[in-house]
């Protein structure tokens, strides 16, 4: 039996991550999900969901596990982590093996974290190289990286060709809409793509239901930012439009689970992910790629893990940047450069024999990234 005490659902990437290693883990060995209540809806899928339903720990003995102040099993625990902090979701929640997940991007670590990483668990899985470098280069060495899978019966190259939209020249971008994803940068290249060429078009996908995250992008210097309406399509169309983008051009979309993206990435013609920093390999890029999409991406901290030359077009004209939070520094984060992500879309559009050629070696590559092979790896390092 293995304890997995693991957020789960479709729309986020903390979600996705723990529907999958619960899903996968269950193939081959007895699994209980701890988690707090969901619904349908929140994992949008009937089969995944009855499944999920029927791996999770009863209310009653998750409240009790709660308000315990100790609470030992006999058996291997996985617990997500809470950003960098190095502390377990149920920290009074103990294992005969304790290994935590972690993804964080503000990577400066007071010495309290570090002490609760090697307190709290055996193993500390990161899901970014990078993460495993930051906190190897703060003395924490019982860490080791298993990074994110894909599903490949969603995501696969196998009709990477678009049904829609051939006239266009389509652009994607993912992610919550905040200043760490990089849609501003977004949005400023776009701006003179689209001044350039007539049959160029964006779709959006940037949702984002925490509003102190989609709040960071007040700090960004290259767009206005002054939302106007609580409703979400309405607000994003209102900044983009504020900016100067063609809204005739433009598609915003409604939050999907990620089962349903793979139509939209389909129809796209390359993927744009200037994102500043990473803790993981970032799953929509991954899903992204999976579908033999080609995609510009900044060649940093997770992304690293999954871009190559021949599977990319990478951005690597980065410089390293401070991140504060009142006025003490957090993190340092790559800045792409705008004129760098303006000619990668010039070259992608020009090029489209050599887009084509890198989208198939992207499928190829991330066929093998598969959530099986991730949740064969832990359970190894859970069961070693």
């Amino acid at each position: 039996m293995i304890h997995a005490v693991l957020p789960a659902g479709s729309y986020h990437g903390w979600g996705i991550c723990g529907k999958y290693i619960v899903r996968e883990m269950s193939k081959f060995t007895d699994i209980t999900l701890m988690t707090e209540q969901f619904d349908f809806n929140e994992i949008g899928d009937e089969f995944d969901f009855r499944l999920l339903n029927d791996k999770r720990m009863a209310d009653g003995d998750y409240e009790a596990i709660k308000k315990s102040p100790s609470w030992n099993v006999n058996a291997p625990v996985l617990q997500a982590i809470i950003g960098n902090s190095m502390r377990p979701l149920l920290p009074q929640f103990r294992g005969n093996v304790n290994v935590g997940y972690t993804f964080f991007e503000d990577n400066v670590l007071p010495q309290q974290y570090l002490e609760d990483g090697r307190n709290f668990f055996d193993t500390v899985v990161t899901g970014s190289s990078w993460c495993e470098e930051v906190l190897r280069g703060y003395g924490l060495t019982n860490v080791t990286t298993i990074i994110q899978g894909i599903d490949p019966t969603i995501f696969n190259p196998f009709f990477p060709e678009k049904e829609y939209f051939r006239d266009r020249f389509v652009v994607f971008s993912g992610g919550k809409f905040e200043l760490r994803k990089g849609q501003d940068l977004v949005i400023k290249a776009y701006k003179a793509f689209q001044d350039r060429h007539r049959d160029v078009m964006l779709i959006n996908s940037w949702f984002n239901k925490w509003n102190f995250s989609l709040q960071t992008m007040a700090a960004s210097p290259y767009i206005t930012f002054a939302p106007a309406s609580d409703d979400y399509i309405s607000m994003m169309n209102g900044i983009l439009r504020d900016n100067g983008l063609d809204m005739d051009r433009v598609i915003t979309l409604p939050p999907y689970p990620n089962v349903m993206m793979a139509k939209i990435y389909r129809n796209s013609d390359v993927g744009l992910f200037p994102n500043r920093c990473e803790g993981g390999t970032n799953l929509v890029l991954m899903e992204y790629m999976a579908c033999g999409k080609p995609a510009v991406a900044s060649f940093s901290s997770g992304h690293r893990d999954i871009l190559t030359e021949r599977n990319s077009i990478r951005l690597t004209d980065l410089k390293q940047t401070s991140i504060t939070n009142n006025n003490v520094a957090i993190a340092v984060w790559d800045e792409p450069n705008p004129d760098e992500i303006l000619a990668a879309l010039e070259a992608a559009y020009r090029n489209r024999e050599r887009l084509a050629e890198t989208g198939r070696q992207a499928g190829e590559d991330l066929a093998a990234l598969t959530w099986t092979s991730t949740t064969r790896r832990f359970y190894e390092v859970l069961t070693r």
